[in-house]
């Protein structure tokens, strides 16, 4: 792969990961109910869900996916489901103490799984791998360039929200998110549902 077009395909993977929407909304969750070790599991989590898509488009399945219906939207209502799940476990906290003790006691397990399990569960991430990244796969593609490509989705994603978890995470930034917990609890449920039912409508 020649350095223009592996610019372009940085380019690409940087917009991808920098769009508002899920994923931003469980690594900020995660930091503030969990401080940033919590937080960046759950950056880590999500790399490896967007490396798994990566990987399908790579290989072909993606486009597999997005043309059998029931599939894609058997993964889309899983999607849908479990973020209105993480959503509604927001609306029932009762603010800073309770989020961080549930955090606390789940150990990093909760985070990495929550991180895997928005990224798996979101099918713009199909449709993006399939509509973008699919046109730097040649049949006659190198396996180094396969994984470069992979390596790449998966860096970026794992690179931005990490520097999220870190930013959140900040000495100065925790403490005064830390405070206004109860209400960030319920914004983030709200955003979770809202983000639910529009991946349920398509």
């Amino acid at each position: 792969m020649s350095l223009p077009l592996w610019l372009s395909l940085l380019l690409i993977c940087l917009l991808g990961a920098m769009s508002p929407g899920p994923s931003l909304a469980m690594v900020m969750r995660h930091t503030v109910g969990g401080g940033r070790l919590s937080g960046m599991v759950a950056a880590i989590g999500h790399a490896l869900g967007v490396g798994a898509y990566a990987g399908l488009t790579v290989l072909g399945l993606a486009a597999v996916i997005v043309h059998q219906p029931w599939l894609y939207r058997l993964v889309t209502w899983g999607g849908a489901l479990y973020l209105a799940w993480i959503g509604l476990q927001a609306l029932r906290s009762s603010g800073h103490r309770y989020w961080v003790t549930e955090h606390d006691a789940g150990g990093w397990l909760p985070a990495l799984r929550d991180g895997l399990l928005v990224a798996l569960g979101n099918p713009k991430l199909i449709v993006f791998f399939t509509a973008l990244l699919s046109q730097f796969v040649t049949a006659d593609m190198s396996a180094v360039a396969r994984w470069l490509i992979i390596a790449t989705a998966m860096l970026v994603d794992a690179g931005w929200y990490l520097l999220v978890a870190l930013v959140l995470s900040h000495s100065r930034v925790l403490p005064w998110l830390q405070r206004h917990a109860l209400g960030l609890q319920r914004l983030t449920g709200i955003v979770l549902l809202g983000l639910a039912m529009r991946v349920a409508l398509g």
